[in-house]
């Protein structure tokens, strides 16, 4: 395929003998894809399943992955006298931890510390729960809009995915805009923490966060926005809040983010009933889900880029991949509470209780359908965690008003975005509250291409419903009797 970047090498086309075996791989290759795929008698999710577990074989065998049929190794090898399968090899064993399992390094994270290369937009801890800390950033602006910003970010990492280094930090794009930013930094839990469901993470996190921000600040309505499972939970929150007439949110943003789960991508290939009971088993035993698992299951989703690539590039031409801030966030692993982990398979993504209407929030089923607050909606092209298609489902949960934006890239780096970056585009287009619907691959015709990056127009958006420009709040609210805790990035995001 084109791009394929196991065979970009130009001796896989230009010298007859690497030719050959490529493709005789990749005829092979495709011969078994399509033998396996056309089984009959499978049911979908096990058809499914089978073409995954299948294209992990094929990927596996590639000739780009062994020393002898792979070109560049070959050549380095020649060249070095065997130094690069030297350096690959002591750079496998260092990968290798102590319990034997082999853990890919994907960059070296000691080259980046919060607070000094990472995550160091200045800020405060202004308030925190058992769950999370909530951080406010100095205003960097003379004047302030005066809706305050949350930013509610996923749990499976840390959340200064979105303040990576001041060229690409989304959170301090916002402050620049003149916003007053407060975003959730989530605890990483142990097993103390076993029993925190997912409403804790509703009412302990999202809920408390609105109520400290509306204290603090004295602002009657916020804007919000949240980014993958924090996406999620913020649409429960704001059906919640809608169900019950509570009316603070004045906007809701949300990125790669998730409410219907009939098509979650090939996530749902490690859930189903019968993974769920093993899954389960295994947390009960510790009181959550080891980092290390969910990182697998990721690495499986783009195995080529995240794992056979890898090892060729550390362990058969002996290098180490270049300082990456992105890579280093992504190494920076997190845990999940047993019950909340159970409770999120099970209901949202193998029952799809949200968009079902199903999902309770304490002894009230809170329906999508209630919120009546704009949202602007963010998907990435190629996202394996949340795709497009299955994003865009928003469109017929809630009648109100939806901008709607497709970036390029994926998950992480079709929203982490900046202005300036090459090579970025995006589509958008609004619905109005009330519109009819429109399907994915009517959006896809109708939406008109723009260049660059989606951030510019997103903050106008954003500011059209922030109102009129005010002094920024102090820090730490100190006019009104609250203290700061201490300073950004605060105390949880540091927890390993």
């Amino acid at each position: 395929a084109k791009g394929d970047k196991r065979f970009k090498d130009e001796d896989w086309e230009q010298h007859f003998l690497f030719d050959f075996v490529k493709q005789s791989y990749l005829i092979a290759a495709r011969h078994i894809h399509d033998t396996v795929s056309g089984a009959e008698g499978l049911d979908e999710s096990t058809q499914q399943k089978v073409n995954f577990f299948t294209r992990q074989y094929i990927d596996a065998l590639s000739p780009s992955n062994f020393a002898l049929t792979n070109p560049e190794v070959f050549r380095e090898t020649v060249k070095s006298h065997g130094q690069n399968l030297i350096k690959g090899l002591n750079n496998l064993l260092h990968d290798v931890s102590d319990d034997g399992q082999l853990r890919i390094r994907m960059t070296d994270t000691s080259a980046f510390e919060m607070g000094k290369n990472v995550a160091t937009t200045p800020g405060k801890v202004v308030f925190q729960t058992d769950m999370m800390q909530l951080l406010q950033y100095t205003p960097s602006t003379p004047d302030a809009l005066k809706r305050p910003l949350l930013i509610v970010p996923p749990w499976i990492n840390k959340f200064y995915i979105l303040d990576l280094r001041e060229k690409n930090s989304y959170i301090k794009w916002c402050v620049d805009q003149g916003h007053t930013v407060f975003v959730i930094s989530w605890v990483n839990p142990d097993e103390r923490l076993a029993e925190k469901s997912f409403d804790s993470y509703l009412l302990e996190g999202t809920m408390a966060a609105v109520d400290a921000i509306v204290e603090q600040t004295g602002a009657k309505e916020i804007n919000a926005a949240g980014y993958c499972l924090g996406g999620t939970l913020l649409s429960i929150a704001a059906a919640a809040m809608a169900g019950e007439g509570d009316d603070r949110l004045a906007s809701l943003t949300l990125l790669a983010a998730q409410v219907d789960f009939t098509e979650p991508g090939e996530l749902a290939l490690f859930i189903d009933p019968s993974q769920l009971h093993f899954l389960e088993s295994m947390m009960w035993n510790r009181g959550y889900l080891s980092a290390d698992q969910m990182a697998g299951a990721f690495q499986l989703l783009r195995s080529n880029d995240l794992i056979w690539s890898r090892m060729v590039h550390d362990y058969l031409m002996g290098e180490r991949t270049a300082m990456n801030d992105l890579m280093a966030w992504n190494a920076d692993l997190t845990r999940m509470p047993e019950r909340m982990h159970s409770q999120y398979l099970r209901q949202l993504f193998l029952n799809d209780s949200l968009s079902e209407g199903h999902y309770r929030v304490g002894d009230r089923p809170v329906a999508l359908l209630d919120i009546g607050t704009p949202i602007f909606s963010v998907a990435t092209l190629t996202d394996h965690v949340a795709p497009w298609r299955s994003v865009h489902k928003l469109h017929y949960l809630t009648q109100t008003e939806i901008h709607f934006v497709l970036t390029s890239s994926g998950h992480n780096a079709g929203i982490v975005s900046e202005p300036g970056r090459p090579r970025r585009r995006y589509q958008s287009l609004t619905r109005s509250a009330g519109g009819k619907y429109v399907s994915p691959d009517e959006w896809l015709q109708a939406a008109p291409q723009h260049e660059g990056s989606w951030w510019p127009e997103w903050v106008s958006w954003l500011q059209a419903r922030s109102g009129e420009p005010a002094h920024p709040p102090r820090m730490g609210a100190a006019s009104r009797g609250f203290k700061a805790l201490c300073d950004a990035p605060g105390e949880y995001v540091m927890e390993k």
